[in-house]
């Protein structure tokens, strides 16, 4: 019985198709530019086969991905590589070569998040940011042994140390490795920005840089969920200065206790939410019967009062959709091999999830381009015309 990861006889067609497409074109165009002297080795094109298969079939490492290439001639056709498959020492040079010129892989990355908006109005309109934790290729024991001294060497020195929350399959605590925070579309569930860092960082200080490169890359985004653990003053004031509207629950602060939160109220009741303006940065609260005098205020936008308040139904709304980012975050690393790692290193685990999210992008945008392919009249399988 087939393993459910393995892609299906489609997938050789599916790579081919992205080889030829115009972004991972110019992303092979880039590359070849590189080559000035030496032996020219395997073609580029194949190489960057390679590393899109790697993510289609969802296979962790570079041996099974070359052993997989090996017995599966459509692969080997797609790839131009028929009877002569790049080795395994190939696919790491290669790799090593991808994290030297990160920049052209970045350029290809913004071409497809470009092509996907075009296709898709609703693409990164509103975001959903969180972190995920990504356990190290490395000895997650924490003390040599039971009750001895805590480890001091480990054989991926740039993980740390970071705690992670409780599943179904596992306790919560701590773990060794590291942490991918991204910018997830609620709508589209499509990944819109993203960055690995160690996991002792904590999630509120990328929300900024998630922000600006989702900008960078042409998306303007209007809200933003986030759960709890980004319920601190600076997340909103980067929210404020990029014109984001942060939708987040708040803490069991002193100032909640005091109920410093709540909605104005008078003898008439509780003060309704009459709508908010960005420009001023303050939502307008109104009397209840219209009876006071002034019969509404304004309240400066902050972390208590968002312009978006928590007690209205827009607000409830988007904070539900943030569970894309979740969902993302399972199917990036069960169906498209962003886990288990098998690379150590801040800059390889960075190559590693950059190359995992191009090619789940470039497939969403493959498809959205064969559904807006024009048909031919009298259907797909219209016959043509007599003589």
């Amino acid at each position: 019985m087939a393993s459910p990861n393995v892609a299906g006889e489609a997938a050789s067609a599916t790579l081919a198709g992205l080889l030829d497409s115009p972004e991972i074109g110019r992303l092979i165009a880039d590359l070849e530019a590189t080559r000035w002297t030496g032996r020219p080795g395997y073609p580029i094109r194949t190489m960057v086969g390679l590393a899109l298969a790697k993510s289609l079939y969802a296979v962790p490492t570079w041996t099974k991905t070359v052993a997989l290439v090996r017995e599966h001639w459509a692969l080997q056709r797609a790839l131009d590589c028929e009877g002569n498959v790049p080795s395994v020492y190939a696919c790491y040079r290669f790799a090593e070569k991808l994290r030297k010129h990160g920049s052209m892989l970045e350029r290809c990355i913004d071409s497809v998040v470009e092509g996907l908006r075009s296709k898709l109005p609703s693409y990164g309109r509103d975001l959903s940011i969180d972190a995920s934790d990504m356990p190290a290729y490395a000895n997650g024991q924490r003390y040599v042994s039971k009750g001895g001294k805590e480890r001091k060497r480990f054989s991926d020195p740039d993980a740390t140390w970071g705690h992670r929350s409780a599943v179904s399959t596992r306790k919560g605590g701590g773990f060794y490795g590291y942490r991918v925070h991204a910018a997830v579309c609620s709508t589209t569930g499509l990944p819109v920005a993203w960055t690995v860092e160690t996991a002792k960082a904590h999630e509120s200080r990328f929300v900024a840089g998630l922000l600006d490169a989702a900008k960078r890359r042409g998306i303007m985004a209007a809200t933003a969920a986030m759960d709890k653990g980004y319920d601190v003053g600076p997340v909103y004031e980067n929210c404020a200065e990029r014109d984001c509207l942060p939708v987040i629950p708040l803490r069991e602060t002193g100032a909640v206790k005091a109920g410093k939160h709540l909605p104005p109220t008078c003898s008439h009741g509780i003060w309704k939410f009459g709508g908010s303006d960005r420009k001023r940065g303050a939502s307008k609260w109104r009397c209840p019967t219209g009876e006071c005098r002034p019969a509404s205020t304004w309240i400066e936008a902050h972390r208590l009062h968002p312009l978006v308040p928590r007690e209205t139904k827009r607000w409830k709304g988007l904070y539900r959709k943030r569970a894309s980012v979740e969902r993302e975050f399972g199917r990036l690393k069960n169906e498209w091999a962003l886990l288990p790692l098998r690379v150590r290193g801040l800059e390889r685990v960075r190559l590693h999830a950059d190359l995992t999210v191009l090619a789940k992008l470039s497939c969403t945008l493959a498809r959205a381009r064969a559904v807006s392919k024009p048909q031919p009249r009298g259907g797909r399988c219209a016959r043509p015309p007599p003589g």
